[in-house]
């Protein structure tokens, strides 16, 4: 790491709290004996965060087909640490970004922390950290002026039905531990993820001042008891993963790379309300307000295709690659009202 980085951390660092259970240290940090706490609960107690200007995301379109991989940059900043002057670490922010469909106009989406737990050290780098997650889904403010929606939307409300126009009515979708369904909580640990190979345009590594990896198993949606809004859900949920190359497909892994900036000082104020920030960008389909990320790409570089891993992914059920998804969403819409109004 050059000298210009150090320079650049703040004064205020005391360290301490990952030394103080030996439990914590590499090369396997348990972090059990503590409490996975509500990641907005301790905002008061924040003096130092790091950023994660280069979020590297990565999953397979086709389930099971390495060739498939995909890499995506998220908006820079989308994501960020942040810990006491001793090291314990308070709060995550996780991602969220746009999503936009022809037919269904844009939705939010989101990865909301729900617990974490862990510690930075800044004198060696290291992080330690565990999480739990939950991926929500809503149609923004701009998707109301879409026919279909606005469609749905008024038989929804003339029936008493929840229609995910916010947060608090948004799809819900399960996470968890790969290979572990039981397990909700999975660990944030140290270095580039060893589960595969990046190429060079995903790495990093000369402009970084540290590097840490995640990965998540994408489970089902939660149940919200009403079987035509359960149906609904999850043909929304159909939609957005054939836009995404399957991104949030129950079973699929995804899995980021975080590229961190060196350690700077907490504004609590700001921390508070960062996700309030993104979330009305969003939703005024002003994009992401710290900038674009990059179109997602193969390992060589190939630009994805939504229409490439939706073919693939549907078993020959349609007898020629999609072309057109709008088309597509507006016929299992029509059919949804058709079979239950």
């Amino acid at each position: 790491m050059s000298s210009i980085l150090e320079n650049r951390i703040p004064p205020g660092w005391v360290g301490g709290f990952a030394e103080s259970n030996p439990a914590f240290a590499y090369p396997d940090p348990d972090l059990t004996s503590l409490p996975m706490l509500d990641n907005m609960d301790n905002i008061d107690l924040l003096d130092r965060q790091q950023g994660v200007k280069w979020p590297e995301f990565s999953w397979q379109t086709i389930q099971g087909d390495e060739k498939s991989r995909c890499f995506q940059m998220f908006s820079p900043y989308i994501s960020r640490l942040g810990y006491t002057n001793e090291g314990r670490v308070y709060s995550i922010i996780c991602p969220q970004q746009g999503a936009c469909s022809p037919t269904f106009g844009c939705m939010n989406v989101e990865v909301t922390v729900t617990g974490q737990r862990g510690w930075a050290n800044e004198d060696t780098k290291e992080i330690a950290a565990d999480m739990t997650v939950e991926g929500t889904i809503w149609f923004s403010p701009s998707a109301q002026q879409k026919d279909s929606v606005k469609k749905a939307w008024r038989l929804f409300s003339k029936f008493g039905l929840d229609f995910p126009l916010s947060k608090e009515k948004a799809i819900k979708v399960t996470t968890h531990l790969p290979q572990n369904p039981n397990q909700p909580i999975f660990p944030l640990r140290d270095g580039e993820t060893k589960l595969f190979k990046s190429p060079e345009f995903a790495r990093h590594e000369a402009e970084a001042w540290h590097v840490a990896n995640l990965s998540v198993q994408i489970g089902p949606i939660e149940k919200t008891g009403n079987k035509i809004v359960d149906e609904f859900n999850e043909m929304v949920m159909f939609a957005f993963n054939a836009a995404s190359g399957n991104m949030l497909q129950d079973g699929n892994i995804l899995t980021w790379n975080v590229w961190f900036t060196p350690p700077k000082l907490v504004n609590r104020v700001e921390w508070r309300t960062h996700a309030l920030r993104w979330r009305k960008s969003i939703d005024a389909d002003h994009g992401s307000p710290t900038g674009p990320g990059t179109d997602p790409r193969y390992f060589d570089g190939t630009e994805f295709k939504p229409g490439d891993a939706l073919g693939k992914d549907l078993k020959g059920a349609m007898t020629e690659a999609v072309h057109n998804l709008e088309e597509t969403e507006k016929n299992k819409l029509e059919g949804f009202f058709k079979k239950h109004f």
